[in-house]
C-alpha cells in the first residue's frame, strides 16, 4: 500500500534547507511512500536539484505562491494567506490527494488552518495536539494537549484522554494506561478542572472504556508510570519546552570541555534516548483528516522524524480508528466555551 504524504516545505524556522532534504532522506529508507512538495515551486525545484533529486519518480512538485511565516497572527495565516503551502497542504489531505500532512509551520496558523479546512470529528470540541516522550521502560509515554488549548473544561480533557488513547492503541498495538497530570496523586490535589476531571475519567474506567490510572506528576512522564498523560495545552506546552531546554543544556555541558566529551563518548546510547530530535512529529487529534506537526525549528534527522510518525499514522489507518472509536466512547458534550487559543507560535 502506498502512502502519499503532503509536504508544507516553507513552513518552520529553516523552509526547504530541511524539509527537501528529510523528505529526500525519508524516501530512501521508505519504498511505500510518495511526497507531494508543496511550496514556491522555483525555491522547491532549486533546492530538489541541489541533491540531485529533480527527477525523483516519488515526488511531485505542487506550487504555492505564499508562506506563512513563523510570527503570523492565526487571523492572517488564516484569512489573507489562502494559498499558502500550509493550506494548500492540508487541503490536499481534505480532497484526498494525500492521506496526511506534515508542517513545521507556525502551530498557531497550523491548527486554526486544519481546523477551518478539515473541521472536527463529530463529538469532538477541541482538537489536541498529541506527542511522544521516552520512558525508562524503554517505551513511548504519549502526552496530551501541548499547546492547542490553553484554557480548558473537565470535558476537554475527557475528550482528550479518549483520543490519546485511541491513538496510543492504533500505533502500539496494545490498550494504554492514562494518568491525569497533576501536582499530586491525590484525588483532594488539584485545581477544580483537575478534579473535576478526575470523577469523568473514573467513571470510564469502572464500564471497561479506559484504563485509568489515576493522578500523576511531572516526574511520572518519564517513569512510564503510564502509557498516556492528559492535560491542558498550558502546561503540556510549558513542559514539552522545559523538556526540549534540559536536553539542550546537557547536550551543551557535555562539550565544555574534553573530560565532558569522553563522558558523552561513553554515555552516548543513554543520551541517544533524550535527544528531542528523535521523538518529533505531534499528531493534531480530533480532525477529520491526519495532519502532524513537527517543531518549528527541527533539523532534517529530526523532520525525517515527523515524517514517519505521519506515515505510521496512515499506515496504521489512525483516522478511520480515531473517527469509530471516538464516535462510540465520546460523551456527546456541548463546548461550554470559546475555542482555545493557541500557547505558541512557533
Amino acid at each position: 500500500m502506498t502512502i502519499k504524504i503532503s509536504i508544507d516545505c516553507m513552513g518552520g524556522d529553516h523552509g526547504p534547507a530541511v524539509t527537501i532534504p528529510a523528505a529526500l532522506a525519508f524516501l530512501k529508507r521508505e519504498p511505500d511512500a510518495e511526497l507531494i512538495l508543496v511550496g514556491q515551486e522555483e525555491q522547491v525545484r532549486a533546492e530538489l536539484k541541489k541533491h540531485h533529486a529533480g527527477d525523483q519518480p516519488r515526488l511531485t512538485v505542487r506550487h504555492a505562491s505564499e508562506v506563512v511565516a513563523m510570527d503570523d497572527p492565526v487571523e492572517v495565516a488564516l484569512r489573507r494567506k489562502k494559498d499558502s503551502s500550509m493550506r494548500v497542504a492540508i487541503e490536499l489531505v481534505k480532497d484526498g490527494s494525500a492521506d496526511v500532512c506534515v508542517s513545521a509551520g507556525n502551530t498557531g496558523a497550523l491548527m486554526a488552518i486544519s481546523r477551518y479546512v478539515l473541521k472536527t470529528m463529530a463529538d469532538v470540541d477541541r482538537p489536541a495536539i498529541c506527542s511522544i516522550l521516552p520512558n525508562q521502560k524503554g517505551g513511548p509515554t504519549y502526552m496530551l494537549d501541548l499547546g492547542a488549548n490553553v484554557d480548558c473544561e473537565p470535558h476537554h480533557l475527557h475528550q482528550f484522554a479518549i483520543m490519546g488513547a485511541v491513538l496510543f492503541e492504533a500505533m502500539e498495538h496494545r490498550r494504554p494506561s492514562i494518568g491525569l497530570l497533576n501536582v499530586g496523586t491525590e484525588e483532594i490535589k488539584g485545581n477544580e478542572v483537575v478534579k473535576a476531571t478526575a470523577p469523568l475519567l473514573r467513571a470510564d474506567h469502572e464500564r471497561g472504556v479506559l484504563n485509568f490510572y489515576g493522578n500523576v506528576e511531572g516526574n511520572d512522564i518519564f517513569k512510564g508510570t503510564v502509557d498516556v498523560v492528559v492535560c491542558d495545552g498550558f502546561v503540556g506546552n510549558v513542559t514539552l519546552k522545559a523538556i526540549e531546554g534540559l536536553s539542550r543544556f546537557f547536550k551543551t555541558t557535555f562539550m565544555e570541555s574534553t573530560m565532558s566529551k569522553l563522558g558523552a563518548l561513553l554515555a552516548r546510547k543513554s543520551l541517544k534516548k533524550l535527544n528531542p530530535e528523535s521523538y518529533n512529529g505531534a499528531g493534531l487529534l480530533g480532525l477529520k483528516g491526519l495532519v502532524f506537526k513537527s517543531h518549528g525549528g527541527a533539523s532534517a534527522y529530526a523532520y525525517e522524524w515527523a515524517i514517519r510518525r505521519a506515515f505510521d499514522a496512515a499506515k496504521y489507518n489512525v483516522q478511520a480508528q480515531l473517527s469509530t472509536l471516538i464516535a462510540e466512547m465520546l460523551p456527546q458534550t456541548p463546548d461550554a466555551g470559546a475555542p482555545g487559543s493557541t500557547i505558541q507560535q512557533g
